[in-house]
């Protein structure tokens, strides 16, 4: 990643670029901001510069051997630690390097909950155990391959436990010759303050305004009007941007798909309702339990224009449109089992049920519901 793929922080790029240039690399530094800001953006452009071997007053080069490794975080002599679901055949970082190298390339300003989505063990705990620090030691160890330095990219720094921590704090104080560590966190005092005093501390403060404006209408196409309103919601952190865009786009997805799913259970149209399943089930595990949550809201909220003061229903637009026509097959007769039926459905998602199974299951079962007759009122 170059200097130039980092959204703003154009005085700490220059505090790290001179860095580099007057040969002043502290051994061990802390890069610390709010989630999302770009602390581990500017880290990995950080590591490519100081192995870059054409690189300018400003940036790398990108175009020599070591920014092309760099870019698909492949180099070498750049180590990853990042924090990990413990399990029998997940021990260390590198276990799951793949899966890293991929969520880097998709979005180098990812967030734990997002990596741990990726794993699919959003209900794990994080942590960079001890069995980590023995592998950092094994690595930092050995010769540097190609590059001057050799450098341990530590994210999320907080989530080493005090063992990791601990078996650390020598190497880190007194590292091996031409050794960079770089820890990042978005939870500075979540960390030993043994950890951090052996650190130089790099603030990576929130992302400007007007920084963050021309990133989202540069890379996502935005009207000004909307990148304005985005910016605002985001506060600072580019995370945030990408996750309120995601789910704007999401919301599209599963309003559309929930109302053809919905009118062909009503009259069970096998012939629409297979392709929609076969849809569904080819989804990422967490965005189908988001499209189940969303549906779960819809009943709800259909339950409240039936039965409470429709000017508490939370929706506007082509969702508020839709919910008042589908409203009517949402009543007292059928609301609770409808509600069950969403619940237990995520239940099984979480617990890896066969999804195709579990969304065909709820196309009988709403069939059903949704021909159950609204009770007479009283």
């Amino acid at each position: 990643m170059m200097f130039r793929d980092v959204i703003g922080h154009e005085e700490v790029k220059q505090r790290l670029v001179q860095s580099v240039l007057q040969k002043r690399i502290s051994h061990a530094q802390l890069f610390f901001g709010k989630e999302g800001a770009g602390a581990l953006p500017l880290a990995l452009a950080y590591a490519q510069y100081i192995h870059c071997t054409n690189r300018t007053e400003n940036d790398s080069c990108g175009e020599c051997s070591s920014c092309k490794k760099h870019k698909n975080f492949v180099h070498p002599d750049v180590h990853f630690v990042y924090p990990i679901a413990i399990s029998k055949d997940i021990r260390v970082s590198a276990h799951l390097i793949r899966q890293w190298r991929e969520a880097l390339n998709e979005n180098p300003y990812i967030t734990l909950d997002e990596w741990f989505d990726k794993l699919d063990a959003k209900n794990k705990q994080p942590v960079i155990a001890v069995d980590e620090s023995a592998e950092i030691l094994r690595k930092l160890s050995l010769t540097s391959y190609e590059g001057e330095f050799k450098i341990m990219i530590i994210w999320e720094a907080e989530k080493m436990n005090a063992a990791a921590a601990n078996k650390l704090l020598k190497i880190i104080e007194e590292p091996p010759d031409k050794t960079l560590f770089i820890l990042t966190t978005a939870e500075e005092d979540q960390l030993l303050r043994t950890i951090v005093s052996r650190t130089q501390l790099i603030k990576i403060p929130p992302i400007t305004d007007s920084d963050m404006r021309s990133a989202l209408m540069q890379r996502f196409s935005l009207s000004s009007v909307d990148a304005e309103k985005m910016t605002f919601q985001a506060d600072g952190s580019f995370a945030a941007a990408k996750e309120i865009l995601d789910r704007n786009e999401h919301a599209a997805f599963n309003l559309s798909t929930f109302q053809k799913w919905m009118r062909a259970c009503l009259k069970f149209d096998a012939l629409r309702i297979l392709p929609l399943v076969e849809q569904l089930a080819g989804e990422k595990r967490e965005r189908q339990k988001q499209f189940i949550q969303y549906a779960l809201e819809l009943v709800r909220e259909s339950l409240i224009m039936n039965y409470g003061d429709s000017t508490l229903v939370r929706l506007s637009g082509e969702e508020l449109e839709f919910i008042t026509k589908f409203s009517p097959f949402i009543h007292a007769a059928n609301g609770k089992y409808f509600i069950e039926m969403f619940d237990t459905a995520v239940q099984h998602l979480e617990r890896n049920g066969n999804p195709k199974m579990i969304f065909m299951d709820i196309s009988f079962k709403a069939n059903e519901l949704l021909n159950i007759p609204k009770p007479e009122a009283v």
